[in-house]
């Protein structure tokens, strides 16, 4: 028992853990961005694209 307390100690001690988190919730961050900005990209395009469209249809 004493060697299991002793290991779970190290372990906190250790800088390998917060770093292992730190990055983790720097992905999470980098990944919302790149959603928010593909999902902004995509409704800007598809705009241009109805835009175009009823252009199209009414210079016909």
């Amino acid at each position: 028992m004493r060697k299991f307390a002793q290991s779970v100690v190290n372990f906190l001690k250790r800088e390998d853990g917060p770093t292992a988190v730190e990055y983790a919730v720097m992905l999470a961050l980098i990944i919302v961005v790149c959603i928010t900005a593909i999902t902004a990209i995509g409704t800007n395009a598809n705009k241009t694209f109805n835009n175009v469209a009823n252009n199209l249809t009414t210079a016909t």
